[in-house]
C-alpha cells in the first residue's frame, strides 16, 4: 500500500511553507503527495454573482496557483516525488478532511489568506486538527508573519 500525505495550499506564505514541509516529508516517507487547493466564489451578499468569472476560470486560477507553488518550490517534475493536484470547489476544511481520509498525514499552514493576523491557528487549521482521522502537522508561520 502506498503512503499518502495531503497538504492544503491557498497561495499564502504559510501554505507554501506547509507545502515545502509536506513535500520533504513525502520524499522521506516515499509517499505520494496530494496537493489540495479549494476555491470558493465570494460569499459576500454584496457581490453581484453575475460579475464573477465563470466557474472554469475560477478553477483554472486555482490550478495555476497549485502549479506555481510547485514550480516556485522547485518540485515540478521532481523524480523522487509523486504529486497529485486536487482542485475543487467547497469548504476548505471539509474538503481537506475528505481528501485526507485514509491518508498517513495531513499538513496545513497555521493560518492562510483569511482570518485575523496574529492568531495561532486559523479556522481551517483548527477544524482539521480537531476533526481529522489521521495525524495532522500544522506548519507555523515565521515570526515576522504573525
Amino acid at each position: 500500500m502506498t503512503s499518502r500525505i495531503v497538504v492544503g495550499v491557498d497561495g499564502s506564505g504559510t501554505s507554501r511553507l506547509a507545502f515545502r514541509w509536506a513535500a520533504q516529508e513525502a520524499v522521506l516517507r516515499h509517499a505520494e503527495l496530494d496537493v489540495v487547493f479549494v476555491w470558493n466564489p465570494p460569499e459576500n451578499h454584496l457581490v453581484d454573482l453575475g460579475d464573477l468569472p465563470p466557474q472554469q476560470e475560477l478553477e483554472a486560477a486555482a490550478r495555476q496557483t497549485v502549479e506555481e507553488t510547485m514550480q516556485d518550490e522547485g518540485l515540478e517534475g521532481a523524480p523522487d516525488l509523486v504529486v497529485n493536484p486536487v482542485v475543487t470547489q467547497g469548504s476548505a476544511a471539509h474538503v481537506l478532511l475528505e481528501v485526507a481520509e485514509g491518508a498517513d498525514l495531513l499538513v496545513v499552514g497555521s493560518r492562510g489568506l483569511g482570518g485575523v493576523r496574529g492568531m495561532l491557528l486559523g479556522s481551517v487549521s483548527m477544524h482539521c486538527v480537531t476533526h481529522a482521522e489521521c495525524p495532522v502537522t500544522v506548519v507555523p508561520a515565521p515570526p515576522a508573519e504573525t
